[in-house]
């Protein structure tokens, strides 16, 4: 699982009947300039052994894709018997390659989302219990009534 789905991963691990093994996958992405051109580079910590299993990548939210799709192709090449992807948030209106992820609980259009795992600003607000929009965005975007109920309280 990427380390940004850890929330969502350890509720669906509770609904899994079978056996479960847990590896936790870190992606780093770094530009880079590459004979003179703009480059986005993607490293990931090493896979563990997955010949002949079933394995479930579960991730928060998929976007681009990108980073997804790199993962799954380099997965692919230690054999599993099965590779599947689930997300809590799938957004196809951002995709920049085809994928498709096996399993997802929600279609996404906010692009701050915040909570249950996901780090809005600055890493805050994973501890929060539910999913929302992170609060500067929400104000800045006319979308959040308690930015007004503080200034009233403030009165």
């Amino acid at each position: 699982m990427l380390d940004s789905a850890f929330v969502f991963a350890a509720d669906l691990i509770r609904r899994i009947s079978c056996p479960v093994v847990c590896h936790f996958v870190w992606a780093e992405i770094r530009d880079v300039q590459f004979s003179g051109h703009d480059r986005r580079e993607i490293y990931f910590s090493r896979p563990p052994r997955l010949e002949k299993r079933d394995v479930l990548v579960v991730d928060a939210i998929v976007q681009s894709g990108l980073t997804q799709d790199f993962l799954l192709k380099r997965l692919q090449e230690t054999r599993p018997r099965s590779l599947k992807l689930a997300t809590l948030f799938d957004k196809p209106s951002e995709r920049k390659v085809d994928l498709k992820p096996d399993y997802f609980c929600f279609d996404a259009a906010s692009k701050y989302l915040a909570g249950y795992g996901l780090a809005g600003s600055r890493g805050w607000y994973r501890n929060v219990p539910y999913v929302g929009m992170q609060p500067r965005r929400a104000r800045r975007l006319g979308l959040a009534g308690q930015a007004a109920t503080r200034k009233e309280r403030k009165r």
